[in-house]
């Protein structure tokens, strides 16, 4: 176990390096308390906490990292990584010996979203009990970094703590001594899906879950290497799994180790509740925040200061995930949380002054942006766009953005907006995964408009209703016609190629439209009044927010 302070960058060495981090040059004792984790953005204004550990994300060379640290200086920051290796280190020495920022470096495969995360689990973990200093076992309550170091000493082997879906909750040290699948579920704080699966098809996680003890599992074989043993014991409250330790070996475990591997699982179960419970607690504070910034009203400067956000413009994106044939409720609810989760992590590492909650079916998030709306909705974009990329190909995961809210009162504009674009992407009338109202607002104006259509009760009148009883009665194609001929703005050589007719057939067809229909195809207030119709009649039916849903039939389109 630790004797360092949980939120000092010693402790944050101890518990991430060498898997993570090495420590290039300066003093981590002197460093004193970390106030929190930024992100160098040379694009943006940097508001970094005090003492802060800022990620020097696409900051190369010597001169370039010089100038970082002399700048991080002034804001009094305690700390700068850069992706590993450094070149020409020793250049660096005399600077940070000069500015009193340590550098560190991130090892070469590790992500920077990851790193944010760990950092920060790491650097909050004190605040749960802080005021009473409780303590588990030794163990500072909840401190699982702290909890997994004290067990590998017990156990003289690096440990993992997983959750039931194998992702890294905390890990030891000692991990360099570790094989490379446990380096890569490090890196990835999640044990890779081949690794997974070999475990299941060799039923470790059914014979782990059943067994009140220890399980050995016999060293795998990965990519024609044989990798290092393991042993692994389930955690449990009452009946409930929570989870997993796992141990790997370089040598078998005395009879005296496996008893205290057996007890240390049940000091796990204690720890993983109390950490679960505060992580609960700081998710409904959270979400209780959000959901009152979001509401625009007399406590919305309140609540957008209490979460970092006050005097910022910001706008608000949404996420919706639209269930899969045959998915079960459960399941959805479940991959909903996972996902705004991931959300969460993406958009502090990009902006740490970021906020998300999930809230019902959709998960918003407020974004702090640049003042100039175009570049704000651009950088919302490229954000959002980069978050659907690295969750895959999810179906059905679609991201509405808002309008910039330059106070605290125009957030409820903001998050109808991101509503509003959520909706047109669900409705299924564009292939775009994300997009900003802006882009996706005729569209919403029509799905709002067939919403009044249905609220009204409103039949389909005027000549295109003479139109479609005309078709029903005869099986004229009088509507396609109309409608392809609108569409190729009066050009009958396009019209009915698109209808598969031949010219002379839709000149005639188009004749029996204006008689038909008593339509005056010359009048432009008469050809904007059928498109219109037609586009409503054209919608899919629906309406929520989380749906497919778009409005009402085509046949009450009015």
């Amino acid at each position: 176990m630790s004797a360092h302070p949980a939120r000092g960058l010693r402790r944050v060495l101890e518990d991430l390096g060498p898997t993570l981090l090495d420590l290039v040059h300066g003093d981590p004792d002197g460093a004193g308390e970390l106030g929190g984790v930024g992100i160098h953005d040379p694009h943006d204004e940097q508001h970094y906490p005090r003492h802060a550990v800022v990620l020097g994300v696409g900051v190369h060379g010597a001169g370039e990292i010089a100038r970082l640290l002399r700048n991080l200086a002034a804001h009094g920051a305690a700390a700068l990584v850069v992706r590993g290796p450094v070149g020409d280190s020793e250049a660096l020495a005399p600077v940070v010996a000069e500015t009193g920022v340590a550098l560190l470096a991130l090892t070469r495969g590790a992500s920077w979203s990851q790193l944010a995360a760990m950092l920060r689990t790491l650097l909050s973990e004190g605040d749960i009990g802080e005021a009473d200093g409780q303590t588990l076992g030794g163990v500072p309550s909840g401190d699982l970094f702290a909890l997994a170091n004290a067990v590998a000493t017990l156990m003289d082997a690096p440990i993992t703590i997983e959750d039931r879906r194998s992702r890294i909750l905390a890990f030891s040290g000692r991990q360099d001594e570790a094989d490379a699948p446990r380096v890569a579920s490090i890196l990835a704080r999640q044990v890779p899906e081949r690794y997974v699966r070999m475990h299941q098809e060799h039923g470790v996680f059914r014979e782990l879950y059943r067994s009140e003890g220890p399980v050995h599992i016999p060293p795998p074989t990965v990519d024609g290497e044989v990798a290092l043993p393991r042993v692994a014991i389930a955690v449990r409250a009452g009946d409930e799994i929570l989870g997993s330790v796992w141990a790997t070996l370089r040598k078998p475990l005395t009879p005296e180790r496996e008893r205290a591997f057996q007890e240390a699982a049940k000091l796990v179960a204690l720890h993983m509740l109390r950490f679960r419970a505060g992580t609960d607690a700081e998710h409904r504070l959270r979400a209780d925040l959000v959901t009152t910034a979001l509401e625009g009203g007399v406590g919305a400067a309140g609540a957008l200061g209490r979460l970092g956000l006050v005097n910022q413009p910001t706008l608000v994106v949404a996420m919706g995930l639209q269930a899969e044939r045959g998915e079960d409720h459960a399941h959805l609810t479940a991959e909903r949380q996972r996902l705004a989760s991931a959300l969460s992590v993406h958009l502090t590492a990009v902006q740490p002054r970021s906020a998300v909650a999930l809230l019902g079916d959709v998960a918003y998030g407020l974004f702090p942006v640049p003042g100039d709306s175009a570049q704000a909705r651009e950088r919302a974009l490229q954000v959002a766009s980069n978050f659907l990329q690295r969750t895959g190909d999810r179906a059905g995961l679609l991201i509405g953005i808002g309008s910039v809210a330059e106070e605290p009162s125009a957030l409820a504009r903001s998050r109808a907006n991101a509503d509003r674009a959520l909706r047109v992407l669900f409705s299924g009338r564009t292939a775009q995964r994300v997009a900003p109202i802006a882009d996706v607002y005729v569209d919403a104006l029509l799905i709002e408009m067939r919403d009044l259509a249905v609220a009204h009760r409103d039949e389909l009148a005027g000549p295109l209703a003479r139109l479609a009883a005309y078709d029903a009665k005869h099986n004229a194609h009088l509507v396609e016609t109309l409608r392809a001929w609108l569409d190729a703005f009066g050009d009958v050589i396009t019209a009915s190629a698109s209808v598969f007719v031949h010219p002379n057939t839709f000149r005639y067809r188009i004749r029996r439209v204006a008689e038909v229909g008593e339509f005056d195809l010359r009048d432009p207030s008469a050809r904007f009044a059928a498109m219109l119709q037609l586009r409503l009649m054209g919608m899919d039916d629906g309406g929520g927010t989380c749906s497919a849903d778009t409005g009402p039939t085509a046949a009450s389109a009015g």
